[in-house]
């Protein structure tokens, strides 16, 4: 315990600011590749499905309830850090379906992945952003079931509430979650305004 005092920045966060710079490098890449080729080749996009916007806010809501977790977990709020938590898993695994069928939306649409360039882009992005969401999932599935199992007695809940590492676990959660939640408003609104300024 006294060693993770020591340290002026835990190497954990560092780890997780490289990863989240990372991740963001690469889907500005992909931002850029997509301007790119839709000013060279002249190709329309695509526009949006309407669950994508639902989404959003599926998002939004989950990241709300896990700053609740949070704040519960520094009040000592056993009841609410598990009700807050269950809450963001059901929300995000509701995303993952919602996302689901908003492809499905495009391909009723007649638009798959080989439509033209544009929708092979906003496949891809998007699913990314899918793809870490799930990465996610298994970690916030022990902070529920850690919760669940260990908060009990109000001597376990003391325990749990005064272990550090768990702390700082559930700030890195905090911070990575925020981010997939700031990038994926980033993407819709960046889809939308590829939309509307033709």
């Amino acid at each position: 315990m006294e060693k993770e005092r020591n340290f002026l920045i835990h190497p954990s966060y560092i780890l997780m600011f490289l990863l989240l710079a990372g991740v963001s490098s690469l889907f500005l890449g992909f931002s850029g590749a997509y301007l790119y080729n839709r000013i060279q080749q002249d190709i329309p996009p695509v526009k949006l499905p309407s669950l994508f916007y639902f989404n959003t806010l599926v998002l939004i809501a989950s990241s709300l309830m896990l700053k609740w977790a949070k704040k519960s977990y520094l009040e000592d709020n056993t009841k609410n850090y598990k009700i807050a938590l269950v809450i963001t898993l059901i929300l995000t695994i509701g995303f993952l379906i919602s996302q689901i069928f908003a492809w499905r939306q495009l391909q009723s649409s007649d638009i798959f992945i080989n439509y033209n360039n544009m929708a092979s882009y906003m496949y891809l992005i998007s699913g990314l952003h899918f793809f870490h969401v799930v990465v996610g999932i298994p970690f916030l599935f022990i902070f529920v079931v850690n919760a669940i199992r260990r908060m009990k007695s109000p001597v376990s809940v003391l325990i749990y509430f005064s272990d550090l590492k768990k702390k700082r676990r559930l700030n890195l959660f905090n911070i990575y979650w925020h981010f997939l939640d700031g990038l994926w408003i980033y993407l819709v609104i960046f889809f939308l305004l590829n939309y509307i300024i033709q």
